[in-house]
């Protein structure tokens, strides 16, 4: 099984709940999970066979939040090797805003300039859909599991 660091970004902590959803059902597959709500950037070339799993959210304004607004600018300033690493997005924002799901584009193109592999597509999750998110995201997390190395 494969070991999963999920790196949250959250505001108001929408996007932690969304990150523990996705590491029960991760854990109940048999992964070993480990959730960062404070990454470092060291903590993205600690393993390199450790997947990550970039979960956040978008502020009105289509930024990341405080909490990883520092990992995505040591990627893009410092250039870290994460080249092949593995990687899944799950972003949360609100349609209601022009800027909705910029900061996931943002980081997921972060990451894939720099040589890392996207595994699946991103579940992007939207405030004003009415949709429930747990449900989507349980169902996000049966797909992409079924697409780790």
């Amino acid at each position: 099984m494969s070991k999963i660091q999920i790196m949250v970004g959250s505001v108001y902590g929408g996007a932690e709940q969304v990150a523990d959803i996705a590491a029960d059902l991760l854990r109940t597959k048999g992964h070993e999970v480990s959730i960062n709500t404070y990454a470092r950037p060291q903590d993205l070339t600690r393993d390199a066979s450790e997947i990550i799993l970039l979960c956040h959210s978008n502020t009105g304004s289509g930024e990341l939040p405080d909490n990883i607004q520092p990992l995505y600018l040591h990627i893009t300033r410092d250039y870290p090797r994460i080249a092949g690493r593995h990687y899944g997005v799950i972003n949360l924002g609100d349609s209601c805003y022009t800027t909705f799901n910029e900061a996931g584009v943002m980081l997921d193109a972060a990451f894939a300039d720099l040589g890392a592999v996207r595994i699946g597509e991103p579940l992007v999750l939207d405030a004003s859909s009415g949709d429930d998110a747990a449900s989507l995201t349980r169902d996000w997390v049966e797909q992409w599991s079924l697409l780790l190395p």
